[in-house]
């Protein structure tokens, strides 16, 4: 298995399995921001969990904007918004698929 290929396998179950346990939480409770921060931060090992993500989500931004422009690379705002959006594990398969199409098009273009 080629890495492209795992990156895209990766960035769809960091879609899948997150939303599988979101949306069934959101159609219960709506978009109650309070209930979820409440509900994230209930014990310390959610908790845990909780800033665990956070902090990863704050470093593979920085990862994303600075490998990003050290490769010279276009649509960097896209897994920025999945991190944002869904989350570390949309967001990081989805830059490290963008960042192998961008070397393998650098590696093409110099034969």
């Amino acid at each position: 298995m080629n890495r492209k290929f795992l990156y895209l396998v990766l960035l769809v179950l960091g879609f899948v399995l997150p939303y599988s346990m979101f949306v069934p939480w959101a159609i219960e409770h709506g978009l109650d921001m309070r209930l979820f921060v409440r509900q994230l931060f209930a014990n310390r090992v959610s908790a845990f969990f909780g800033l665990d993500v956070l902090v990863s989500a704050v470093a593979l931004i920085a990862f994303i904007r600075n490998e990003g422009r050290r490769l010279k690379m276009s649509w960097l705002w896209l897994p920025v918004a999945s991190v944002l959006l869904v989350g570390v594990s949309l967001g990081l398969p989805l830059f490290l698929y963008l960042r192998e199409r961008e070397l393998e098009r650098r590696a093409s273009a110099t034969f």
